[in-house]
């Protein structure tokens, strides 16, 4: 693995890692401090100028998980009391869900949603569960398609995430169409089966809300583009057809995607980042109007944009090297920019060539970024310099998100191990858990609870 600095490297002499405060306050002499200035190119000026001007509102994920990653698409919950070795008592209950899906449960009030599907993707399911008690509310056949899509034989029909309000739950998958249920009494509002795309491998971005919108990622082998619903009626407001020029250079089975987007502010204006398979686009989420774009040029991405301290990191989906071998990027950039900022607002690559793709997306937290790539690597890296602080090889496969809970960082295996780290610089096992079967749904962490998805079960763990 190795980590390349563009023009804006960030080093510990560095004056990038200073505020104009600190400088004041360090006693060097005047001419001192002009000349560690003089030494910085100007795009590391602007970089360093305009990362004061970005404003990431740390959203809190409050009583209710809303969406993919929680309600502040972060992967945190910062102070929820989750026990760390389950036993009986740590287990509330659990319920068994019918069919098969990947998609992570969202909660809102007493409700937990999820999606599942026939093996064969004719029947459509949302289910609703009772938060306190377990037990079913409501079990509703959404979507009968006449024929499936084709899909992976690891994804599911039912692998995008729902994401829930107060009385409304959105539901999608894929090419089959979205839903906007009624949670007070399990009515189906709307139904848009307008909206299409060859995954090839099946669906797996989850939509987003944005104030009176439902936002989608569609990236298929023949058409990309996002599109934003009308949350009151499913009807278009906004589509976004990608860039073709940066996918020319990509074989037809390498330009789809599976990407969540990602809002954040900049400058006091919402941007949605969206990852593809060539090119990271950044839009105006009112219109769907392109503001910036990093072209990376990698094929089929899955793992979702994350930020802290005004930066924006993403995976690319795997490169190919010129000898055919192949490997992942991971991007830092700066996000305060306009138009092709490839250029000038990438702070460092990685390049991972012990990982042909990224599955599962990353989270950090105080400047560290834990995941796991494709060969079982679980990497701690440092998220202003690229590099690996500590790396362990494990036996399983990670393809559910990790989370930061409590100080802990969480990982959940394909096997059904849940492994719980101490956040921090050092590799640190706090608690192993085994569950009845495979995680592939990321967890939602509400009320000190953890709503934990198998293959077979969903479990309430923790709590009152």
């Amino acid at each position: 693995m190795s980590v390349i600095l563009s023009a804006t490297k960030w080093s510990e002499e560095s004056p990038a890692n200073f505020t104009f405060y600190q400088y004041s306050k360090v006693k060097f002499k005047k001419f001192k401090i002009k000349y560690m200035i003089a030494r910085l190119s100007l795009i590391q000026l602007l970089l360093f100028c305009s990362i004061f001007f970005i404003s990431i509102p740390a959203l809190p994920q409050g009583s209710n998980w809303t969406q993919f990653r929680g309600s502040s698409g972060t992967g945190q919950a910062e102070s929820e009391n989750i026990p760390v070795k389950w036993d009986e008592s740590a287990i509330k209950w659990k319920r068994e869900i019918h069919d098969k899906g990947h998609s992570s449960p969202v909660v809102f009030g007493s409700q937990i949603w999820i999606t599942t599907a026939r093996d064969d993707g004719k029947e459509l399911y949302a289910i609703c569960i009772d938060f306190k008690t377990g037990k079913l509310v409501y079990d509703i056949k959404v979507f009968t398609p006449e024929e499936s899509e084709e899909k992976h034989e690891l994804n599911t029909y039912a692998t995008p995430t729902p994401c829930i309000e107060k009385g409304y739950v959105y539901v999608n998958y894929g090419n089959a169409g979205t839903a906007c249920i009624n949670t007070v009494n399990g009515s189906v509002v709307w139904k848009n089966s307008d909206y299409k795309c060859k995954f090839v491998q099946g669906a797996a971005s989850s939509p987003v809300l944005y104030k009176n919108l439902v936002i989608l990622h569609y990236e298929g082998v023949d058409v990309r583009f996002l599109v934003a619903l009308d949350k009151a009626t499913g009807k278009l407001v906004w589509k976004s057809d990608r860039p073709e020029e940066p996918y020319k250079p990509l074989p037809d089975i390498g330009k789809k995607a599976y990407t969540t987007p990602l809002v954040l502010n900049i400058r006091g204006r919402d941007l949605l980042i969206s990852n593809g398979s060539a090119v990271c686009i950044a839009y105006d989420p009112l219109t769907g109007k392109e503001i910036w774009r990093v072209v990376d040029g990698a094929e089929s991405t899955v793992s979702m944009p994350i930020t802290e301290n005004g930066i924006v990191y993403w995976y690319t989906g795997f490169m190919v090297a010129d000898d055919g071998s192949k490997y992942t990027d991971l991007l830092a950039v700066n996000p305060d920019g306009q138009g092709d900022i490839t250029s000038s607002n990438i702070l460092w690559r990685k390049k991972d060539d012990l990982a042909q793709n990224q599955m599962l997306t990353p989270v950090i937290k105080n400047g560290l970024i834990y995941t796991v790539n494709t060969r079982n690597f679980m990497l701690c890296i440092d998220a202003r310099t690229g590099n690996d602080i500590w790396s362990k090889h494990v036996t399983s496969s990670f393809n559910a998100s990790p989370l930061f809970i409590n100080g802990n960082i969480w990982f959940f295996s394909v096997k059904g191990e849940v492994l719980v780290l101490k956040a921090g610089r050092q590799y640190e096992v706090v608690a192993q858990n085994k569950m009845d079967s495979g995680i592939w749904a990321t967890p939602a962490v509400v009320r000190n609870s953890m709503i934990l998805r198998t293959q077979n079960f969903l479990y309430r763990i923790g709590g009152e």
